[in-house]
């Protein structure tokens, strides 16, 4: 294939299929805790790391995780200690940090808007084999996380008092799930941009959730749908000259309304069955719920 025989492309669809990965797998979490605008935050606050690593020349990827990480932890502990004023503290943190970013990035030697767009909604062109290492050594951690501790953290998604009366160890584990979605931004900012990544770790959970019922399925089809989307918005992207972040996120948003048409006339089917069963008094099929419930 003509695609693959550009080292930047190859870079760019290693990139996009760990992004289409990861993302799903940490935006499956956010939804059950009712986050789903984290990413988003985190995005903001991103960019300042993104902008120290231009101003101290040094790699603004990994820069852009440690700050990154930084922030969502403070979200988070703003999240258990913010009361009346919470909201206004974190509108505070993810504007300052998208500030503190536009602000670095100019005042670095060679400072550009054009290095400041590749960063805020993806670009092909410039995946270079330290992002490519960078993005592989966080994907390996954010599917370590997400797969290896899934009980865990759904059960802490699904309900914290229970997560805790049970005793899991509920802070570390709210913490962890902050620190994975922020390092899920930083692997995701090369192929779909900062601003845009949100999208990817949401859009694909709630797409999966027209078809399935239980937990473990719409963490699978999520995923499947982020690579799908992200290969072809990034395939799309190179022979259509067109950018890749905003590509992959209309392909997602089609994915969900496709879902969505194909699920309606099925949850309709089944809630009339779920009818008939009760009128006949079949208790086996009065029993199935008539929308998708998420469980391990």
């Amino acid at each position: 294939m003509e695609i693959l025989e550009y080292a930047f492309m190859q870079r760019a669809l290693l990139a996009a299929v760990l992004v289409g990965i990861t993302a799903p797998a940490v935006g499956i979490y956010l939804v059950q805790r009712r986050q789903a605008l984290m990413g988003d935050g985190i995005g903001h606050v991103a960019m300042t790391g993104v902008g120290l690593g231009f101003l101290l020349s040094a790699s603004p990827v990994w820069m852009a995780t440690a700050v990154a990480i930084v922030g969502a932890v403070v979200m988070e502990l703003i999240r258990w200690y913010g009361k009346t004023r919470g909201d206004i503290a974190l509108a505070m943190l993810f504007y300052g940090g998208m500030a503190g970013g536009v602000m670095c990035i100019n005042l670095a030697p060679g400072g550009s808007n054009a290095n400041l767009q590749s960063y805020l909604f993806g670009s092909l062109s410039t995946v270079s084999e330290e992002d490519v290492t960078a993005i592989c050594l966080l994907a390996a951690f954010v599917v370590l996380v997400t797969v290896g501790l899934r009980r865990q953290l759904f059960a802490v998604s699904q309900d914290e008092e229970f997560a805790r009366v049970t005793g899991l160890p509920v802070r570390a584990l709210n913490l962890l799930t902050a620190v994975t979605a922020a390092v899920t931004v930083t692997v995701a900012m090369r192929v779909v941009g900062l601003l845009l990544v949100s999208a990817l770790m949401v859009v694909p959970v709630a797409a999966a959730q027209q078809l399935t019922r239980s937990f473990a399925a719409t963490f699978a089809i999520s995923v499947a749908i982020g690579i799908a989307v992200t290969i072809g918005g990034t395939a799309t992207s190179y022979y259509q000259d067109v950018p890749p972040g905003a590509t992959i996120v209309l392909l997602t948003i089609g994915v969900f309304i496709a879902l969505t048409v194909l699920a309606t006339p099925l949850a309709r089917r089944r809630a009339r069955a779920k009818a008939a069963a009760e009128a006949a008094g079949d208790p086996a099929e009065c029993s199935v719920p008539a929308q998708p419930v998420a469980r391990t």
